[in-house]
C-alpha cells in the first residue's frame, strides 16, 4: 500500500490521504473545489467542477494514473438541478473514455462545496 500526496492539489482537511494505491489500483479521496493553496473556488457549479477535475488530475498523476485510466467515478452533488451542468463539464474530461459512474445528491458537502468527485483508477 502506498499513500499518494501532492502539493499540486489541496491537502487533506482531515485525518485521511489524498489517495491510496493498492496493487495496481488508485483510490482517490473525494476532491472538492479547493485550490492547491486550500482556497475554495467561488463561482458557479461549472467553475467548481473544473477545479475538482484539476485536483483529480494532480492526484492521479502523482499516483502514476490519469483520467484515461479511471475505471469508476462517484459524483456527489448538492443539488440535482445542477446535474446537467456538472455532466457537461464532466464530459469535457471524459469525452472518449467513459468510466463507470454513480451520481448522488447529498444534503451537504465539506466547506459547502457544490460538487465532490472521487475516482478509482488503474496505475500505469
Amino acid at each position: 500500500m502506498r499513500v499518494v500526496s501532492t502539493k499540486q492539489a489541496p491537502a487533506a482537511i482531515g485525518p485521511y490521504s489524498q489517495g491510496i494505491v493498492v496493487n495496481n489500483l488508485f483510490y482517490s479521496s473525494g476532491q472538492i473545489p479547493l485550490t492547491a493553496e486550500g482556497i475554495m473556488v467561488e463561482g458557479d457549479v461549472a467553475e467548481q467542477t473544473h477545479q475538482v477535475f484539476r485536483n483529480l488530475q494532480a492526484v492521479l498523476s502523482e499516483a502514476g494514473a490519469s483520467l484515461e485510466t479511471v475505471v469508476k467515478a462517484t459524483v456527489f452533488i448538492k443539488d440535482m438541478n445542477d446535474f446537467g451542468t456538472i455532466n457537461e463539464v464532466y464530459g469535457e474530461y471524459f469525452s472518449n473514455h467513459k468510466p463507470a459512474r454513480s451520481c448522488v445528491e447529498v444534503a451537504r458537502l465539506p466547506k459547502d462545496a457544490l460538487v465532490e468527485i472521487e475516482v478509482i483508477a488503474l496505475v500505469k
